[in-house]
């Protein structure tokens, strides 16, 4: 195992920085907290170069300084890289431009989403340190334990993406990963917008009429709190409260802090604010958003279900992961003929989107084979 550096210092880390913008790649994962604030809290940064591991203490370096790093032509090997996407962005203002996924390569290779231990131990039959998922990142100095955990996620990923890209390659299945992993380094990440927040509270979908509206105003108000503290919105108003309040249309502060499950005592100087959100709700007229199929021609609903069997069955033949292939969200916009829909372009049009269009198009058509699979049959 490569021996790992601390780094606590600018000076040093601008000296790792230079070295590793020299390599091709580098392999990189964060630790990060987020339960007890709105925004997730960086607590780690590892990077690994192949020669050398360092532990990088955002809480004593000003981490802006790995843009020139993110920025570089190098690769950056990492494992299930949206969260750490996100917090790189808020701590450091900037993430890698290029990236591999070796989650998202190893769906392409016939292991569905695979945790970093399980894909380890599948691809370089180590056993990584068994983690504590109570573990406190933010607390200093961190343990020998805790030191080795972190820099053994990064020590195995530039292995394992060498083996990945060999076989992909092989495949034929490389530039299909690239995409994917481009795809999902360009995809917005972050808050939710505070308007949408109202769709995440459990149950919300149980409310009728105006109470959609009161619960859309809550929650944004809410959200909107919660970012300003830096405090889960959990903690300004229970997801309970919202959904009483909603419902019932406080008016006034005492009816306010008569409902269930609001405490009073974190309420009560914000009372005047949500029983304005209240009344503000009560004037809106708001509607649950619908998926593609209310946008599919009536004719066609039935078809969806079947091609996410014949999804399934592709996904089955490549040994691919089928959410790789198609969400039930790409079929629907493909029906409805959406132009910008991932199943019209690329790779994915080439293994799910063509036989769509001979479907849709009565060129072809869906068949059990009689054991037990389904088959694509050309039509004459």
């Amino acid at each position: 195992m490569t021996t790992s550096v601390w780094v606590d210092d600018d000076s040093v880390l601008h000296d790792c920085v230079r070295q590793a913008m020299v390599c091709d790649r580098y392999a990189l994962d964060t630790e990060f907290h987020r339960e007890k604030t709105y925004y997730p809290q960086l607590a780690l940064i590892q990077v690994n170069t192949g020669t050398a591991t360092w532990l990088v203490d955002p809480l004593a370096c000003d981490v802006t300084l790995l843009g020139p790093l993110f920025a570089s032509p190098s690769l950056c090997v990492i494992h299930a890289a949206q969260q750490d996407l996100e917090v790189l962005r808020l701590a450091c203002g900037t993430a890698p431009r290029r990236i591999f996924d070796t989650q998202i390569a190893a769906g392409f290779l016939g292991m569905s989403t695979p945790s970093l231990s399980s894909l380890v131990q599948a691809t370089a039959k180590v056993t990584l340190p068994k983690a504590d998922r109570l573990t406190d990142w933010l607390r200093r100095p961190l343990t020998d334990a805790q030191r080795r955990y972190a820099a053994a996620d990064v020590e195995y990923l530039l292995d394992i993406h060498a083996r990945q890209v060999e076989r992909l390659q092989a495949l034929g299945r490389l530039a299909w990963v690239e995409g994917s992993c481009e795809e999902l380094r360009s995809r917005p990440n972050g808050p939710v917008a505070p308007d949408r927040a109202w769709l995440r509270v459990k149950d919300v979908k149980t409310l009728k009429g105006e109470a959609r509206g009161v619960a859309q105003a809550v929650a944004e108000w809410r959200e909107l709190r919660a970012m300003g503290l830096d405090i889960p919105p959990r903690r300004v108003l229970s997801d309970m409260a919202l959904l009483v309040i909603a419902s019932s249309a406080p008016s006034t502060a005492d009816e306010l802090m008569r409902c269930r499950g609001v405490d009073g005592r974190a309420v009560s100087a914000v009372a005047d604010e949500i029983v304005e959100s209240v009344r503000r709700g009560r004037q809106s007229i708001v509607k649950f958003p619908t998926s593609g199929t209310s946008e599919i021609d009536p004719r066609y609903r039935a078809v969806v279900p079947l091609v996410m069997a014949w999804v399934g069955e592709i996904a089955r033949i490549h040994e691919v992961d089928p959410t790789i292939l198609a969400t039930r969200q790409d079929v629907e916009e493909f029906i409805a003929g959406v132009d910008s829909c991932r199943l019209r372009n690329g790779w994915r049009k080439d293994m799910v989107g063509s036989d769509l269009a001979a479907i849709l198009g009565g060129s072809a058509a869906l068949r059990f084979d009689g054991a037990g699979r389904l088959e694509l049959v050309k039509l004459p």
